[in-house]
């Protein structure tokens, strides 16, 4: 087959799909078997389903979806019934429940970590598969379950180094809202307006009071001019509902007195428990924070929802890496019967995408020995595995190009150093060794002035005896920590 030929397949990935390699891959595997392990200690057992679901079985479950099986990648299968690839761990833990109910320990307690797809328009940090690490407890209707999945989504992010300060779950309840929509009015019955109310409340981190009062009131008009139609509150009632939506600053305690206020005692009955629990479990505010702008999606979540957040400069541009909440509604679908259940989800690839970005200046490939000579290629091969030896990441270079190629391969791998015998090193018994991450700095910092650079070489190379190699590497090692 020529190069021209019109019949070649041209190599493309598919749109919203990614491929996963080196770093990234191991740090998402390693996410993965560090969270399962803290929901392994914790007592949940893990379960693994199949990609695919009957098509009704997943329902219309996406979070704010208005049509049935929306969102979903769907087939026929060979009987003409429609599958589906999973979008979620959830629903699929609906029907394994509901098929195996009465063989199952109550409440059931499991976790499971897979793939998951989702037929949306893809953007950044949105892509149509993606990984996530979920726990659930179904069967438990009382608060300390939730409670519970916090501590417990707490302990996973400290298990993978997100401790106090760098990651935050806020949570709160459908049912301190449903309180106050009931207080001003609105009636369950009235889903359309409720819907338009939580989407404004959805938006406050983005528009602030004055964009949702607008969404609460007539609607709101957008920098393009595209206008929004709001949910046709009146001024009265929509400063009921701000007010609920501003109570979130400050300790938990504090919280719930706000809340208590806007929504009454009995509504705010279910925080109040699992704030208890939660302190309990040795989890203060700083880890957990009530937020009644913490919705989540109305057709799912029937009670207490949970959203995990980066914390400061680590968390910009990545929004949400975990949440969950109460969704009593799903397993009844199957059953006709309501079956109590909460869930903590942690968004595997999401979380592995933030890390990369963050650790991406730190995180360095291994040290590269070049091949100057081919035929001299088992010394290269040598120095590499008394490197390995004593405990550093290294490797020849075993392809075919020059000293220019193998640097420009260095730089690709990310290599701290670079370890040169050409000729005369040789003659010499010596190695010269390149820090590769001090040369970049010193490049970026001095731009085109080459004659500033010429003479920061010293610093940026030095000659080592070769039985001196380990040493050496280890020291510019060392100095660039």
């Amino acid at each position: 087959m020529s190069a021209a030929d019109p019949n070649r397949p041209k190599a493309r990935r598919a749109r919203g799909l990614m491929d996963r390699r080196g770093f990234g891959l191991g740090l998402e595997r390693g996410l993965i078997q560090r969270i399962s392990k803290v929901y392994d200690d914790w007592g949940f057992e893990p379960l693994e389903t199949p990609a695919f679901e009957y098509a009704d079985a997943l329902g219309k479950f996406l979070p704010d979806q208005d049509r049935p099986n929306e969102g979903v990648f769907a087939l026929q299968d060979d009987d003409e019934q429609w599958l589906a690839l999973r979008y979620d761990l959830t629903a699929p833990l609906a029907r394994f429940v509901a098929e195996n109910y009465d063989a199952l320990p109550k409440p059931y307690r499991r976790w499971a970590a897979g793939p998951v797809w989702r037929n949306e328009k893809p953007g950044p940090g949105r892509f149509r598969e993606f990984w996530q690490c979920d726990a659930d407890t179904v069967g438990s209707a009382s608060p300390a379950a939730d409670a519970e999945m916090i501590a417990m989504a707490c302990a996973a992010y400290d298990a993978v180094g997100l401790s106090a300060g760098k990651v935050q779950v806020k949570f709160s309840t459908r049912r301190v809202l449903d309180a106050v929509l009931e207080r001003i009015g609105v009636p369950a019955g009235a889903f359309s307006t409720r819907l338009i109310v939580l989407r404004a409340i959805d938006k406050y981190d983005r528009l602030g009071r004055e964009g949702v009062a607008a969404l609460l009131g007539a609607g709101r008009k957008d920098e393009s001019g595209d206008f929004t139609k709001g949910a046709g509150l009146d001024a009265t009632q929509a400063a009921a509902v701000l007010d609920f939506v501003t109570a979130g600053a400050g300790a938990r305690a504090e919280v719930l007195d706000r809340l208590e206020a806007v929504a009454g005692p009995a509504a705010v009955t279910e925080l109040r428990e699992m704030d208890a629990a939660l302190t309990a479990l040795h989890i203060g505010d700083s880890r957990a924070a009530i937020d009644p702008t913490i919705v989540r999606g109305l057709e799912y979540y029937t009670g207490a929802v949970f959203e995990a957040q980066l914390v400061g400069a680590d968390g910009a541009g990545f929004g949400s890496v975990g949440g969950g909440g109460r969704y009593d509604d799903l397993v009844a679908r199957f059953r006709g019967e309501r079956i109590p259940a909460t869930g903590f989800s942690i968004g595997v690839s999401r979380l592995a995408a933030a890390l990369q970005a963050q650790a991406a200046s730190e995180t360095a490939g291994p040290v590269v020995v070049l091949v100057m000579d081919q035929a001299r290629i088992a010394d290269a091969l040598a120095m590499a595995g008394e490197l390995r030896a004593a405990g550093v990441r290294a490797e020849a270079y075993l392809g075919g190009g020059g000293m220019k190629a193998q640097l420009k391969y260095a730089d690709k791998r990310a290599a701290p150093v670079a370890v040169i015998q050409g000729g005369d090193e040789l003659a010499k018994g010596v190695v010269t060794l390149k820090d590769l991450k001090l040369g970049a700095k010193i490049a970026a910092s001095l731009g085109e002035d080459r004659e500033a650079y010429a003479k920061a070489r010293e610093q940026v190379q030095m000659e080592a005896p070769r039985a001196q190699l380990v040493a050496g590497v280890q020291h510019l090692l060392a100095r660039g920590e």
